[in-house]
């Protein structure tokens, strides 16, 4: 999953507690309610460490990384 990873998050888990943005602000604004936006498409190399954190520090692991669209 090294390659070509982008974020999702499942909607129906997501609560909007916001630590994810925290964990990676270049890559996760929120929006309005709290809740996380990302541009569509693969995560620079550099941020899968913190992404992979991003994920698994999420109160209710809505975050996910999954292999890009197309790839």
């Amino acid at each position: 999953m090294e390659a070509d990873t982008e974020l999702g998050v499942d909607w129906t888990a997501c609560q909007g507690h916001g630590l994810c943005a925290e964990l990676l602000p270049e890559h996760i604004t929120l929006d309005e309610w709290g809740y996380p936006l990302f541009p569509p498409g693969p995560l620079p190399r550099r941020a899968l460490k913190r992404a992979r954190r991003a994920a698994a520090d999420c109160p209710v692991l809505a975050i996910k990384l999954t292999p890009a669209q197309g790839s």
